[in-house]
């Protein structure tokens, strides 16, 4: 077993804050030392929880649809890495939504995995958690907005939930000038390491 196989299977097995957890910990992510792509997200929503597999909601279709990628594609760890800020599923929050990513799971793995990526040419900072993570505090709408500002390295993204479908009607500059430049940002990182994406 390698040191990467050895350190996914620790990852897999974390247990550190299983008693703040209320379905328990079930780790979720997708690593390959070949992927050119991140998407860094917030953290594992109940159904991903319950499937096992990182973005199995209408967020993640909604995601693959702004990234103009097939499922398949997606999930191609060869291609494309997905590391939330937090790994399990945290639960719902007081006011509605769930809540946010614990903060014991990023000190612990978060630098250790992203390690595991030496090939990465672009990261897709996927709502607010990710973007103040990466960029320090700031607002969303903004950013997004002058995404080119942080490009070749980062493009700033809402959040996929529903939520972001009262957004998107609100900012119809997303769908007219963003997603064209997230999709041509996806298919030069994925050029870079003769990585393009099969139909």
């Amino acid at each position: 077993m390698t040191e990467f196989d050895t350190l996914l299977d620790r990852v897999r097995a974390c247990s550190a804050c299983a008693d703040a957890l209320p379905l328990g910990p079930r780790p979720l992510f997708q690593l390959s030392p070949t992927a050119t792509i991140l998407v860094a997200s917030q953290a594992p929503g109940a159904k991903a929880h319950a499937s096992g597999i990182p973005f199995s909601d209408q967020s993640g279709e909604r995601l693959r649809e702004w990234m103009g990628l097939s499922e398949a594609q997606f999930y191609d760890p060869a291609r494309i890495a997905i590391l939330p800020m937090a790994l399990c599923y945290p639960g719902r929050a007081s006011g509605g939504g769930d809540a946010p990513p614990r903060p014991e799971c990023m000190p612990l793995w978060r630098d250790r995995l992203l390690e595991q990526l030496p090939a990465l040419r672009l990261t897709l900072l996927v709502g607010t958690y990710a973007l103040n993570h990466a960029l320090g505090p700031g607002a969303m709408t903004d950013r997004v907005r002058d995404f080119r500002r942080y490009l070749p390295r980062y493009f700033p993204l809402p959040h996929p939930s529903w939520r972001s479908r009262i957004w998107v009607g609100r900012n119809p500059w997303f769908e007219a000038d963003v997603l064209p430049a997230l999709r041509s940002a996806i298919t030069e990182a994925l050029d870079s390491a003769g990585t393009r994406p099969r139909p």
